[in-house]
């Protein structure tokens, strides 16, 4: 009877443990092998497999079955061979890589990091390492004392993350709240500060994921998880906050040059139309002598909303409209949305429902959604051949001279919000749903749209902007912040979300400046300008009645300080665009949280100043609101300059800082090298020929590396740039231009140094050569 009852007791907690009624954990070790670059483990309930992709990255994967498919949308790095022999006790398996040492306890196993010099930087919870109820995995790691959180992509709230929870599952939040979460972008990788170590981890797993970084445990661990898939998640090792980014865009892979023109004041609305109000606001520009490089064309210019369409009396010229705009400087970006209206006159339905390239119910019907158009399919982005046809549809937009994409409603949104989460996608072969490939879906139609447009465009750079986004994104498209308000909150929440991005390898994002929902005060919008000036992407917009919100709509006084801001980033061109070269080469961000530079300094965590960044290597902005005329700014330790001005300041503490409306608190490191030009109307206009190289005086030594190339095609990979370091010698007070790299010819002729708190004020003008240069600065 004893046994018996046993028996139906150990069935009863197999059924339990089956249908998700109960958790099951990982369990103890049970054996392992070795091959050329993988430890795999068999557990008494899982599998688990460590793959090594660097000496400072090492995957994780636990399944309940062995891991087979090894496929991601994000990672682009290989696995290498990196491990050292591991070695193995009665209690532990121990295996390194020149910079790792892993540690993995067998009853029951457990997972700890160590850096090379033996500290430990990250472990699996003592109680609950990975664990499943249902199809749900999670992982359990330990929560030091003090230990700050750092990123994980388009998350509104303060810098360290410590103390909350967040949600994965790419969401239209039209106008959302200031803590609202989730939003349009999913990128489930975070950056931990623990004591002296830091560490990041990406939970590479695209269903709906949440990471609770101690909000729910009483502060005893945090844990992130998925509501199915794999636990599989890469640590990243690294001396410092920018090398771990570093290593994710090395795992990830890192932007492109963007055009240079992307880079320039862009005007948007929802919507400019006709095409004679498109020109008008355009020439308004030129006459108001106020730069501006893009102009947008919102949902409006389209034939009922179809995509790839051009209304035919809208816009029933549209090569001779953009040419026009073309002859003033002004590049197009058009709006694309996914669904495509289900019409048996409309080429592009009919011609995707014959090649059977749209999502599906389990029945085989394709879903149907209602969007702008009306009724909609919705093409299948995780088909190659659906991505191949969808980029080559984009020959409507380019042939009359569209060189932008601006990818929107791709979460994907419909009337509604509830996609059912059984509609099918391909998922490249591996049939899966919604469920899976929501949070990939924005990522896939911006990687359809940047390899489509890319192939059309004839060896020039596309323009890619999109709205959601997965991990990785930052290989195809700009990213902007959605739906934002026209209030002080959210334009200050607007510059943590561009921060909080940057922390998580996507450089070229921005908010729409002023708000796209209802509107701003005239001081608001000018504050907003300023500090979007001193952002990556640098976008005006605003949605349909409402009122207008070009530069010049404010009066007199604010176009006049509106015209002298966007004059300024046209200046800081030169500099800015290195910084987006660093972005291609080493992943950092344009926009740097301090926490990147000054990681262990507590001030900058506090909420009072965790909105300030770097922008670039050189240069610190304090974001403040429209209101304040005085406000309080955190200089880290060293000496900084007021931009605009020699005052110089001793860092390490608080200070107070005027903030006119147009003149937003801006400091450079002592040391720092700003390279500016004369003023352009657009970033194409030849400018004085001059480069103009501020140096605030410092007693160290700094460099800057200078970077120019054609700004428009990808001859740069060729070798065809103007690469050259700028050396700034603080001791003998000297600035060293070092022979140039690359065949390109720089578009300057002459260079005149203007100097920061030193004896002389600048240096004449000399003609720019490209051999190596001397300046003595005394």
């Amino acid at each position: 009877m004893r046994l018996k009852f046993f028996l139906l007791t150990g069935l009863f907690m197999t059924l339990t443990l089956a249908n998700g009624k109960v958790s099951q954990q990982l369990g103890n070790f049970v054996s392992f092998s070795q091959s050329k670059n993988k430890i795999e483990i068999k557990a008494e309930n899982a599998f688990v497999e460590l793959s090594s992709y660097s000496d400072e990255i090492v995957r994780v994967r636990v399944n309940k079955t062995s891991p087979e498919r090894n496929f991601s949308y994000a990672v682009t790095k290989e696995a290498g061979s990196f491990f050292n022999k591991a070695e193995e006790t009665n209690s532990k398996l121990i295996v390194t890589t020149a910079s790792v040492k892993i540690e993995i306890d067998k009853n029951p196993i457990r997972i700890s990091f160590y850096d090379k010099e033996g500290n430990l930087v990250n472990a699996d919870d003592k109680d609950f390492g990975v664990s499943w109820l249902g199809t749900e995995v999670s992982c359990f790691k330990k929560l030091n004392e003090g230990e700050r959180f750092l990123g994980l992509g388009e998350k509104t709230g303060h810098l360290d993350r410590r103390g909350n929870a967040y949600t994965n599952w790419n969401t239209d939040d039209y106008g959302y709240e200031t803590d609202a979460d989730p939003l349009y972008v999913s990128i489930p990788f975070f950056i931990g500060v623990n004591n002296k170590s830091v560490y990041g981890i990406f939970f590479d797993n695209s269903h709906k994921t949440v990471f609770d970084f101690g909000a729910s445990t009483d502060g005893e661990n945090y844990w992130f998880s998925a509501v199915d898939g794999e636990m599989n998640y890469y640590f990243i090792s690294g001396k410092n906050v920018g090398k771990v980014i570093e290593n994710y865009t090395d795992l990830t892979g890192r932007m492109k040059m963007p055009p240079m023109w992307s880079l320039g004041f862009q005007q948007c609305r929802w919507s400019y139309y006709p095409d004679t109000e498109v020109i008008r606001v355009a020439e308004t520009f030129r006459e108001k002598k106020i730069p501006a490089d893009v102009i947008y064309l919102d949902i409006n210019y389209m034939d009922g909303y179809r995509i790839f369409t051009w209304h035919p009396e809208h816009f029933s010229t549209p090569k001779e409209t953009i040419d026009k705009l073309k002859e003033m400087g002004f590049h197009v970006v058009t709006i694309v949305d996914p669904g495509i209206k289900i019409d048996e006159k409309y080429p592009q339905f009919t011609d995707a429902l014959e090649k059977d390239y749209f999502v599906k119910y389990p029945n085989g019907k394709n879903y149907t959604g209602t969007v702008w158009p009306g009724r909609c399919h919705f093409p299948d982005f995780t088909r190659n051949d659906a991505r191949t046809w969808w980029g080559k549809q984009f020959h409507t937009l380019t042939v009359p001279g569209v060189e932008g994409f601006w990818n929107d409603m791709n979460e994907p949104a419909v009337w509604g919000q509830n996609i059912p989460n059984f509609v099918e996608f391909d998922n490249e072969g591996s049939k899966s749903t919604l469920r899976e490939c929501r949070n990939v879906y924005g990522f896939n139609m911006s990687r359809a749209t940047f390899e489509g447009t890319k192939e059309l465009m004839n060896g020039e750079r596309p323009f890619v902007l999109t709205r959601a986004a997965y991990a990785g994104i930052q290989r195809y498209s700009a990213v902007w912040t959605g739906d934002n308000v026209s209030e002080d909150d959210h334009m200050l929440g607007g510059v943590r979300l561009v921060n909080s991005l940057g922390l998580s390898g996507v450089s070229f994002t921005g908010p729409d400046v002023g708000g796209f929902k209802e509107a701003p005060t005239p001081d608001l919008f000018v504050r907003w300008l300023n500090i979007g000036a001193f952002t990556p992407f640098f976008r005006n917009h605003t949605e349909i009645n409402s009122p207008q919100q070009e530069p010049w709509i404010f009066g007199d006084a604010h176009t006049v300080a509106a015209r002298k801001i966007i004059n300024t980033r046209y200046r800081l061109m030169p500099y800015i665009y290195s910084a987006f070269r660093e972005s291609v080469e080493s992943g950092l961000p344009v926009s740097r949280s301090l926490a990147i530079d000054y990681t262990f300094d507590k001030m900058i965590y506090d909420h009072r100043y965790d909105s300030e960044y770097m922008f670039g290597e050189f240069m610190l902005v304090a974001p403040v609101d429209s209101k304040t005329r005085i406000t309080k700014v955190y200089l880290p330790k060293g000496e900084w300059y007021r931009y605009g001005s020699d005052e110089k300041i001793e860092g390490g503490k608080e200070v107070y800082a005027d903030c006119e409306i147009d003149n937003l608190p801006v400091y450079v490191k002592a040391g720092g090298i700003i390279t500016e030009q004369s003023e352009v109307q657009y970033t194409e206009q030849k400018s004085d020929g001059v480069l103009t190289i501020h140096v605030y005086n410092g007693s160290g030594n700094t460099v800057f590396k200078y970077y120019e190339d054609d700004g428009k095609t990808y001859e740069y990979e060729n070798g065809i740039y103007y690469k050259r370091k700028i050396t700034f010698d603080g001791k003998d007070k000297k600035l060293i231009l070092d022979e140039v790299e690359g065949s390109f010819e720089s578009r300057f002729n002459k260079v005149k140094v203007v100097l920061h708190n030193f004896n002389n004020k600048e240096i004449s003008e000399q003609k720019l050569t490209s051999d190596k240069m001397v300046i003595d600065l005394k």
